[in-house]
Formats: structure tokens, C-alpha cells, sequence
């Protein structure tokens, strides 16, 4: 499988996992977690939710270490989208209601619920990450990790979000990126750089003209 369709599995893989996911140092620790209803959750998900619109850079790693780079835009509620790097014919795009994946090469789009995927961890954090999110073992000072998987659902996969003490970013926390992991125990790892808070977005960059359909005559 070359380097694009890697990036196609990833990106399908959204109807179970979510986003692309984000990269943190060490995300495999085997101390106990700490309990899911904690002042650390809560601190974390309140950081989330006080993201009213995030610009970033991400450096995306999927399973065989290829890595692509791109811009990560949300608006709330429930809106993102990534627009990936300059020969990546790829673009994931969040409404707040479905997530749509186009592939501009093949002319193929597609769509999935994002109630049905732990991208809610991102998109809605008082609902998935406080229900189903658990924070692990601090590795570094100010450093919160939050991994969040539904026992319902395992086929989902898990997402670990990291965030990062840092005072000027909205609720005291920046998000750093998140990791990952499928069904078939695969992980890919996302990582936000330059960030960007508080500009106007418009909604028209969270929508996207299916391509798969050529308009009639």
C-alpha cells in the first residue's frame, strides 16, 4: 500500500475513530488511570469546551512512521476541518452533524455521523470525554493526557487526547494533539503547532460540494 493510501485508510478510519489522531511522547503507561470523574477531567474539558475557533499546523504520523503536514481549522460548536498539504488530494470536514471525507483524485466523497466516532471527544467534550474519558498518569509537569474510549462501542477505537498547562490559551490549556488506535491495535499520531485563537471563521469552510456527483445538463 503506497504512501496515499495510507492516507485514504487513515481518513476512512474517521467513521471509527474520529479525527486524525494526535501524537503525545508516551502514551502507553501501565499505572492506573486517574478516576473519570476528577478536578484534572474536569479542567481538561473545560479547556476544550473554552475553544471558541483554533488555527493550527499539524504534523500527522500514521502506523508506518509516513508523515504529512497540514492545517487544522475548528469553530464551535462542532465544526473542523483539515486541509491537508499541497499534492495531498485528501480534505476531513466536520458540519457539527457529519463528518465528510473527500478524496479529489478518485472524485469520491463520503459521510458519517459523528455521534458514531470518539471524534465527539474533540468536538463535544462535555459529552464524550466526561462520559467516557479517563486521565492517565501525568509524564511531564503540566501535562494532562485523557484518553477517552466507549466500552459500548470497542470497535471505535480509542482517541488520547494531550493537553499542556499554558495561561493565555483558553481555559489555561493548550492542546498539543492526540493519538489514536484502532481496532487492529494501529496508531496514528497527530501534533498541533501555532496556534491560533479567537479569529472569525466562517461556516462556508466547514462545508464541502460533494465531488462524487457531476451536476446534470
Amino acid at each position: 500500500m503506497n504512501h496515499l493510501n495510507l492516507l485514504r485508510a487513515f481518513a476512512s478510519s474517521c467513521t471509527s475513530l474520529g479525527l486524525p489522531a494526535i501524537g503525545a511522547a508516551a502514551l502507553c503507561v501501565s499505572a492506573p488511570a486517574v478516576a473519570a470523574d476528577s478536578p484534572a477531567l474536569r479542567e481538561a474539558v473545560t479547556a476544550l469546551r473554552s475553544i471558541e475557533t483554533l488555527r493550527a499546523d499539524f504534523a500527522q504520523t500514521n502506523p508506518r512512521g509516513q508523515r504529512v503536514t497540514g492545517v487544522l481549522t475548528l469553530k464551535r460548536p462542532g465544526k473542523i476541518r483539515f486541509q491537508y498539504q499541497k499534492g495531498v488530494p485528501l480534505l476531513i470536514v466536520g458540519d457539527g452533524k457529519a463528518l465528510t471525507f473527500v478524496d479529489s483524485q478518485v472524485r469520491q466523497t463520503q459521510r458519517w455521523p459523528i455521534g458514531s466516532s470518539p471524534l465527539g471527544a474533540l468536538l463535544n467534550p462535555a459529552k464524550d470525554v466526561s462520559q467516557f474519558g479517563r486521565v492517565l498518569p501525568s509524564t511531564a509537569p503540566g501535562l494532562t493526557e485523557v484518553e477517552v474510549r466507549d466500552p459500548r462501542h470497542p470497535e471505535y477505537g480509542t482517541i488520547t487526547l494531550v493537553l499542556v498547562r499554558k495561561p493565555s490559551a483558553p481555559g489555561g490549556q493548550e492542546l498539543l494533539g492526540w493519538s489514536t488506535i484502532d481496532s487492529q491495535n494501529q496508531r496514528t499520531t497527530v501534533r498541533l503547532f501555532g496556534h491560533q485563537y479567537g479569529m472569525p471563521l466562517a461556516d462556508s469552510q466547514f462545508r464541502v460540494i460533494d465531488t462524487s456527483v457531476r451536476p446534470h445538463h
